[in-house]
């Protein structure tokens, strides 16, 4: 397994949760059951021991998504793996800021970055896959959020709009057009990585159910309606076609 490297909060504003139909659009997308193949890539993003119960910035039922993405990946024939690794004190946290909280915001020569709790220190177990995530095929494994200075919660992108992490050009070279997005968390990670698969071109859908949020001040509302506007298709582990 190959391994690569990894951007920043954009603030979602707006309260409330739920679900948002995305209307015929969308119907059409999951009508009939989606049958992966050589030009489409299973994203599986940041099942960490950080992100679930227990770990230091854990994101409610993260854990639930496991079987749900091992099943799941058994149908891709590309699936590729992301992992937040965080130099220690680094510019996320926010105990590297005097005075500041976690879920404050900080202004950083980006824009605006939310401050979160010390995690994903690289090499610490906080930081590990979580070990009953069972993924034979992946080939590629994307590292994020290494820069002391900078975030990054897009699988393609750094916080500072302008640091590729390369897996765009990775996954072109593979003739691969096609994006499903899963893992955690959905209005973070998973909502920056399928925002930016549609800026590279790609076909973005996010696998709802394999998925849970952090859902920050309506950050899950915000973030599915700015999918939606997007083009990011909005669907359920059940309209991918088993193995």
């Amino acid at each position: 397994m190959k391994t690569v490297q990894r951007r920043e909060f954009i603030q979602f504003g707006v309260a409330g949760v739920g679900t948002i139909a995305f209307g015929a659009t969308s119907a059409a997308f999951a009508a009939a059951a989606i049958k992966p193949d050589a030009r489409t890539a299973l994203l599986v993003i940041d099942v960490q021991n950080c992100f679930v119960t227990g770990g230091t910035l854990p994101v409610k039922g993260g854990e639930e998504v496991v079987p749900v993405i091992n099943k799941l990946a058994a149908s891709f024939e590309n699936v590729i793996v992301t992992q937040d690794w965080h130099t220690p004190g680094h510019v996320s946290f926010a105990s590297a800021h005097a005075g500041k909280k976690p879920f404050e915001t900080t202004k950083l020569g980006y824009g605006n970055q939310v401050l979160w709790p010390d995690h994903c220190v690289q090499g610490s177990t906080d930081a590990a896959l979580l070990k009953d995530l069972s993924l034979p095929k992946a080939q590629l494994v994307i590292r994020k959020g290494y820069h002391q200075g900078t975030d990054s919660y897009s699988a393609f992108m750094e916080a500072d709009g302008k640091t590729s992490t390369g897996l765009a050009a990775y996954l072109k070279a593979h003739g691969v057009d096609s994006v499903y997005v899963c893992g955690l968390a959905t209005d973070f990670c998973v909502a920056w990585t399928a925002l930016d698969a549609r800026k590279a071109g790609f076909k973005a859908a996010v696998i709802e159910d394999a998925t849970r949020a952090i859902d920050l001040n309506g950050s899950l509302k915000a973030a599915w309606d700015k999918m939606a506007k997007a083009g990011v298709k909005r669907i359920q582990s059940g309209d991918i076609a088993a193995v």
